[in-house]
């Protein structure tokens, strides 16, 4: 399948991944077409049913999260761990809490 992926400039690009492939497989076909660490990766998905993919869910399959061919994705990056006391959490609006 083939993914749109959208970064916070609004570069979109494509990614190529199999039909079974999980949120780490995205990851690391971003990591090795764009060069970002796939490891502060965050991935949203432009669809309603789906959280916010993080590290815990690295072996959920795509296609579990509602993501098919031409599924629109938008990329943020987890901020380096500098020993910073204050980090951010992203969070849905309550109106995509189903």
């Amino acid at each position: 399948m083939k993914v749109v992926v959208e970064n916070l400039t609004g570069t979109l690009f494509f990614i190529q991944v199999g039909n079974d492939a999980t949120i780490g497989d995205l990851k690391k076909e971003i990591e090795a077409q764009q060069k970002f660490p796939s490891d502060r990766l965050i991935l949203v998905p432009d669809v309603d049913h789906c959280p916010l993919m993080s590290m815990e869910e690295e072996n959920a399959s795509l296609v579990d999260c509602g993501i098919q061919d031409g599924s629109h994705i938008y990329l943020f990056f987890n901020p380096i761990d500098d020993d910073y006391n204050d980090h951010f959490m992203f969070s849905w609006p309550d109106y995509h809490i189903s």
